[in-house]
C-alpha cells in the first residue's frame, strides 16, 4: 500500500477506510468458488494467478490439519466431525466443486444458528486461512496508521470476530501512553503523546441496516484518529 502511494507522490493522506474480507461481487460470482450457494470451482483464492486453491489445500492437508483451520478461522463447534467427514469424502472423490464441500459439511454439521447455512464457518474459515487475511491485516494496520496525517482517520469495517480482535488491540494498543514502572519521576503530561486516539465506540448495524442488507449483520466499525 505505501509503495503504490508513495509512486504517486501520495505521503500522506487524511483517511483510510479499510473494508476486511471478501466483496459481495466477489462472493456473487461462483468460479471465485467462495459461496456454497453457488455451484463453482472450490478456489476461494483472492489473487487467481498464485498460491494454493482451497480444494488443492483439503485433498493433501491431514486430518488434523483440517480440523484446526476449521475450528481456529471459523469458530466452528463440529470441527472435528468436519474434518473427518472431508478426509472420508476425498477417498472416494477428490474434492473440486463448492456443492461437494457444502454437501460434506452439511452431513456433519448437527445443528446451526437460524438462518444460517450448516457450511457458513467451514467456507469462512478455509477462505481466511488460503488468503492468510489476518496475516495481512496485522500488517496493513500499521502501514495504514504510518500514511495518516494528524488529524486524519482510519476506519476499519470488520465481519469477523478474529479480524476485529486483531483491529480492536491495534487501536488500544496504538491509543494507549508507554507505562512506566511505578515510582519513576515523569508526570503523564511528559509521556510521549499516543501515535492514535480512539474515536467513539464500536459500531454494529441496525435492525434496519441488516433487513436490508443480511450480509452486514456481522459487520463492526472502529475508527481512529491520528494525533
Amino acid at each position: 500500500m505505501t509503495q503504490e502511494l508513495a509512486v504517486r507522490g501520495v505521503r500522506e493522506v487524511a483517511g483510510i477506510l479499510l473494508d476486511i474480507g471478501v466483496s459481495s461481487p466477489q462472493l456473487d460470482q461462483p468460479g471465485r468458488g467462495f459461496s456454497f450457494l453457488h455451484e463453482g470451482p472450490l478456489d476461494m483464492r483472492m489473487d487467481t494467478t498464485r498460491g494454493e486453491t482451497a480444494a488443492q489445500w483439503l485433498n493433501r492437508a491431514d486430518e488434523e490439519e483440517i480440523r484446526e483451520v476449521i475450528q481456529t478461522y471459523g469458530e466452528e463447534r463440529f470441527a472435528k466431525g468436519i474434518a473427518a467427514k472431508i478426509v472420508a469424502a476425498r477417498a472416494v472423490e477428490p474434492f473440486r466443486t463448492t456443492r461437494q464441500l457444502a454437501e460434506v459439511v452439511g452431513r456433519a454439521v448437527r445443528t446451526r444458528e437460524p438462518g444460517q447455512h450448516p457450511a457458513t464457518r467451514t467456507f469462512q474459515a478455509l477462505r481466511i486461512f488460503i488468503n492468510q487475511e489476518l496475516a495481512e491485516l496485522e500488517v496493513t494496520l500499521p502501514q495504514a496508521a504510518a500514511l495518516l496525517e494528524r488529524g486524519g482517520r482510519l476506519a476499519v469495517i470488520s465481519f469477523h470476530s478474529l479480524e476485529d480482535r486483531i483491529v480492536k488491540n491495534f487501536i488500544r494498543e496504538r491509543s494507549t501512553a508507554d507505562r512506566l514502572p511505578r515510582g519513576v519521576p515523569v508526570r503523564a503530561a511528559d509521556l510521549p503523546t499516543p501515535e492514535l486516539t480512539a474515536i467513539g465506540r464500536a459500531v454494529k448495524p441496525g435492525a434496519d441496516e441488516v433487513r436490508r442488507n443480511p450480509r452486514a449483520r456481522s459487520a463492526v466499525l472502529r475508527v481512529a484518529e491520528k494525533n
